[in-house]
């Protein structure tokens, strides 16, 4: 039944343009970059000590804010969908359970956020190549700073998916999420308890991993307390 709730809810998004946001987020960050080195790749070279490392240094400065507003938008249009078609109400008539139902969402988006962060290191090697940044390629580092965001940031997603789940009026999360990424875009000021600040991977430990695993462990709780808080609300 979960496959069948998954098979559903990917179908919904087929012509909504969520694919082409997973596809457009990473490449807008890379993009940045081609536009960044396109203009003043000789100042920047001189710049650096390793060249890769501060390639990636750039591309992670957009990241963060990248999967925050993305996390927004496929949140909100998730709901809307449901919302639009007045879907809920069916969606809980079938044999299956409230917490299934969530659970479906939220991997959805999940999965969309998976795929975004593996275009996003296809993305940035490739574009490395083509810039001839060195023979010595930092695997680990590209992985790091592809992949962690994504795990830091899911209890945004979390909570994101929470509001927007249970308020009938998607200009509630909607403004939640933008202060969101304003916060996001302010994230060398934030205190690290702050979950905004995580897919920046920016703390006080200077340890970018720190950051994946609170987010990973914040936003189980996160998605287990929206779940549990939608299953005991009535869908109108």
């Amino acid at each position: 039944m979960m496959m069948r709730l998954l098979r559903v809810d990917f179908l919904k998004i087929k012509r909504k343009g969520l694919w082409l946001l997973t596809v457009l987020g990473p490449f807008g960050v890379v993009a940045l970059q081609m536009v960044n080195y396109g203009v003043r790749k000789d100042y920047l070279l001189q710049q650096s000590e390793n060249d890769w490392l501060y390639y990636i240094e750039y591309i992670s400065n957009f990241t963060h804010l990248a999967i925050v507003l993305g996390i927004v938008i496929l949140t909100s249009f998730i709901a809307s969908i449901e919302n639009e078609t007045n879907a809920w109400k069916q969606l809980i008539a079938l044999p299956v359970s409230k917490l299934s139902v969530y659970l479906s969402k939220f991997t959805v988006i999940t999965i969309l956020l998976f795929i975004s962060s593996v275009l996003l290191l296809l993305f940035s090697y490739s574009y490395g190549l083509y810039l001839d940044l060195g023979e010595e390629i930092p695997y680990i580092t590209l992985l790091k700073y592809s992949f962690f965001p994504f795990l830091a940031a899911l209890p945004v997603l979390a909570l994101q998916l929470w509001i927007a789940t249970v308020s009938h009026n998607q200009a509630i999360p909607v403004t939640v999420g933008v202060i969101g990424v304003i916060l996001a875009y302010s994230a060398f000021t934030l205190p690290d308890w702050m979950i905004w600040k995580w897919p920046s991977l920016i703390n006080g430990w200077d340890k970018p991993y720190i950051n994946a695993l609170l987010g990973l462990s914040v936003g189980i709780l996160l998605y287990v307390i929206g779940m549990f808080d939608f299953k005991r609300r009535d869908v109108k």
